[in-house]
């Protein structure tokens, strides 16, 4: 199978994510292809699947992602599965009842609100996301943001085969 893993990135964290997801993809025996929306390309985006993650900023994807997910082949994309994944702000240890209601509705609520607007393009993307947690603004990931995103990768692939 062809994996097609697409990105943007401000300081390297979720391209960190898109790398493992490409390392795992050839690991499991797939043709793996990363892509930043952030480079012009020829080819327009072809495969089995894609990943397509962004990290959120202020609540939201990045507006390269919106526009990449609008302007994706709709016959070519609608019935490969697309999965999202976004980078997000981990909450400190001590985080407030508030502070986590607030995680969920702006930050991991951005990757379920980027999945429908793939939807809402008629994108066959698929209900679950991963969101992968970066210590500060600027990162790096959660010392279990790798692992955590390979086995992502690898249960998607096998929910996918049935």
């Amino acid at each position: 199978m062809r994996g097609l893993v697409v990105y943007d990135s401000y300081f390297g964290n979720t391209k960190a994510v898109a790398e493992a997801i490409v390392e795992q993809l050839e690991a499991e025996g797939h043709e793996p292809e990363l892509r930043s929306v952030r480079e012009h390309h020829r080819e327009p985006p072809q495969g089995d699947i894609m990943f397509l993650g962004s990290p959120v900023r202020m609540g939201s994807v990045t507006g390269r992602v919106k526009r990449y997910v609008k302007k994706l082949d709709e016959g070519l994309w609608r019935d490969k599965p697309i999965v999202v994944f976004t980078t997000i702000l981990a909450l400190p240890e001590n985080a407030t009842d508030e502070q986590k209601a607030n995680q969920d509705k702006y930050d991991i609520g951005a990757g379920r609100k980027f999945r429908d607007l793939a939807k809402s393009r008629g994108l066959n993307a698929v209900e679950t996301h991963l969101w992968v947690e970066v210590k500060g603004m600027k990162g790096p990931l959660v010392e279990t943001g790798i692992e955590m995103t390979k086995q992502f990768t690898h249960d998607m692939l096998l929910a996918l085969k049935d």
